[in-house]
């Protein structure tokens, strides 16, 4: 089969590899209908991520069809059509006991293009298939599920829930890629009183107001001057850092409130500043996480409800075969207007 390979920082390519082949009695095979490419793909890529060896199949989003199962997979059929989920989850060790599949002690957590090979590929290996799979109703499109495999429940889980996210808030995300959008997105289930989005390109800007953005601020301009204008020079109470980069993670704790919030989503590559000097006595609380996807099912219950309408998101489609352009457009959002790329079998 072909597969897309990491060949070590800035290496990639789309080349014959084995097909995959059940290794445990809780494994599923699926084969890849529709796949997409995440941030975290790109630091990889960028050599942030060391524990991605070369010769690692890339990818943790994707949607297949079942194609076969291992002795002691029971809730899945050869024939099913399924969302695979970012994280995998062994479901009977201390993390996975208390939903937090991420930290899974069992062989699961996120492994998928990470420590196994992952999902950008023509066949896919699904570690402990039953608990880290989703069957999908006929009424989800592929694309549409695609997006529930990782960012949705990424800045549902990490930035809205983490941070705390409550009625007549005022919530700013800072970073307006996919995971950013998706955070305005969730965010205003919980019809929050304002969104400020900052982002430093305007077209992402101008998708952010798509989703929902109430005020929108370029990152050259003056985030900290817009925030206190409309918070009437208080702050935010929540802010989401949906970038990964020391100089975002230290905008977002400059712009929130005293006793305010600050949940990191972003994968950083760098260290961080952390000006506790500053922070420890305006009772500020900072989250990091990695998803849980414990939130996936519910996710898509409201997808199916017409809660959450994704549409906007996917903004470039390719074949399978064309990944490596798929990769260039996704990786020049400033130039290509990209949001999320699928790529379909």
């Amino acid at each position: 089969m072909k597969a897309l390979v990491y060949g070590g920082p800035g290496k990639k390519s789309w080349k014959d590899v084995p097909d995959p082949t059940i290794e445990a009695p809780r494994d599923a095979i699926i084969r890849v209908d529709a796949v997409t490419i995440c941030g975290t793909d790109l630091h990889i890529l960028g050599g942030d991520v060391p524990a991605v060896q070369p010769g690692r199949v890339l990818g943790h989003e994707a949607v297949g069809t079942v194609v076969s199962v291992g002795d002691g997979v029971t809730n899945l059929a050869v024939g099913d059509r399924v969302l695979a989920s970012c994280i995998s989850a062994c479901g009977v060790c201390r993390y996975c006991r208390e939903g937090s599949y991420g930290q899974c002690l069992g062989g699961g957590g996120w492994v998928l293009g990470h420590t196994v090979d992952g999902v950008q590929a023509e066949y896919a290996r699904i570690p402990f298939a039953d608990l880290s799979t989703y069957r999908l109703p006929a009424t989800v499109s592929d694309e549409a599920a695609v997006l529930l495999a990782d960012i949705l429940p990424t800045s549902y889980e990490v930035g809205v829930l983490n941070g705390r996210v409550r009625p007549g808030d005022t919530v700013v995300v800072v970073g307006t890629g996919p995971i950013g959008l998706a955070a305005i997105l969730t965010a205003k289930l919980f019809s929050p009183a304002q969104v400020v989005a900052v982002d430093r390109a305007q077209s992402r800007l101008d998708a952010a107001k798509q989703f929902g953005a109430d005020v929108t601020v370029l990152a050259d301009a003056d985030p900290l001057a817009a925030v206190r204008e409309v918070t009437g020079g208080l702050g935010a109470d929540v802010v989401i850092e949906a970038v990964g980069t020391p100089a975002a993670f230290e905008l977002c704790t400059t712009l929130v409130r005293p006793g305010g919030h600050v949940a990191n989503v972003g994968v950083h590559g760098k260290p961080v500043t952390l000006h506790l000097e500053d922070l420890w006595i305006r009772n500020v609380t900072i989250t990091t996480g990695l998803v849980d996807t414990r939130s996936t099912a519910k996710l898509l219950d409201m997808l199916v409800a017409g809660q959450l309408d994704t549409g906007h998101l996917v903004t470039h489609r390719f074949p399978l075969d064309e990944i490596l352009a798929a990769y260039d457009v996704f990786a020049r959002p400033a130039e290509t207007g990209a949001l999320k790329v699928v790529l379909s079998r």
